[in-house]
């Protein structure tokens, strides 16, 4: 029974691949001229539409195409012939996603756009001799293969193959604009990825919250301030707002074990000097990984070449409560 059951998922599985080979070969200018359509639609809308299995894919590509920057939505085909055909205007891109290309309730749609000259329609089929092929500005012409599984009537391979090919296009529409993890996180903030692009210009403390002292301050007046801050951290600067130096609550420790009357002390005198900083756009991951390796706890911000020009403090404690590892 088990070996059996093995040998089921491994001639589905091998069907599939199969498929994907089939579709690998197929690739040619339809779908360039299609991930050109595509960029170029900047007045319109992006909008994407099947029947049965076939609408399940539709609504994957509309949610992969909007996740990375080819913002688009699904159209339900059933309700678009009572009412939501509304929903498409002139310059708007419709992609029609059908095995046969002869589903009843997408004729409807081609009807529909084929009336506007100002909307293209792009369709995904495997038959050239359906309605879909002959009416679309753009075809692509699926595959011939075989559904795994018994009787060749479950749509498997040629879902599988739908879905493929609407990962290719969201890519290449993607490489094309540049789309990067940055952009990516900023449509995502919810996502653990989104979490681990956090920069350090997202959780730094900035303005009145920089535990900034002047380098001529003593250490009675130092103390009060760095409990006032309460990031165990003071960042020391010049008259000309250059950061000279850092002093943290252990070195403070340290020294009033080391100075009798260490309180009438400049801090200038005993302070670190060149403090470790990274720029504001730098991942927080990496900023933590700098305090591990120099065993500290904090950071001062920079932002682009100006290393002396302290913007914001990044603390572990930020970077941790941020879920960041």
């Amino acid at each position: 029974m088990k070996k059996k059951i093995y040998s089921i998922a491994k001639e589905v599985i091998q069907s599939e691949i199969n498929a994907l080979k089939k579709l690998k070969i197929n690739i040619n200018k339809s779908f360039t001229e299609i991930v050109k359509l595509m960029l170029n639609c900047k007045d319109g809308k992006i909008i994407i539409s099947g029947v049965g299995k076939s609408g399940i894919i539709a609504r994957k590509w509309a949610a992969t195409f909007s996740s990375t920057g080819t913002p688009s939505f699904y159209l339900d085909a059933m309700n678009a012939s009572h009412g939501d055909m509304g929903q498409i205007a002139s310059n708007d891109i419709i992609i029609l996603i059908s095995n046969s290309g002869q589903s009843d309730e997408l004729k409807n749609i081609i009807q529909y756009t084929s009336r506007n000259k100002n909307i293209k329609l792009i369709g995904i089929t495997s038959r050239k001799d359906s309605i879909l092929y002959k009416n679309s500005d753009v075809s692509f012409l699926m595959p011939s293969i075989k559904e795994a599984g018994p009787e060749n009537i479950v749509p498997t391979s040629s879902t599988t193959s739908q879905l493929a090919l609407g990962d290719a296009i969201a890519i290449a529409c993607m490489c094309h604009k540049k789309f990067n993890k940055f952009d990516f996180k900023k449509i995502h903030p919810g996502g653990n990825l989104s979490i681990q692009l956090k920069t350090v210009g997202d959780l730094m403390s900035i303005g009145k919250k920089i535990p900034f002292v002047n380098d001529n301050v003593k250490m009675k007046q130092a103390l009060k301030i760095i409990n006032t801050k309460k990031l165990g951290v003071l960042i020391i600067q010049n008259q000309k707002k250059q950061t000279i130096g850092i002093i943290t609550d252990g070195d403070i420790k340290r020294i009033a074990q080391k100075y009798k009357g260490f309180e009438r002390l400049e801090l200038k005198k005993v302070m670190k000097k060149k403090p470790h900083s990274i720029e504001k756009d730098a991942l927080a991951a990496s900023a933590l990984s700098i305090m591990n390796s120099k065993k500290i706890t904090s950071l001062c911000v920079h932002e682009g070449k100006k290393i002396k020009r302290t913007i914001g403090l990044i603390h572990m404690h930020h970077i941790l409560s941020s879920n960041i590892s």
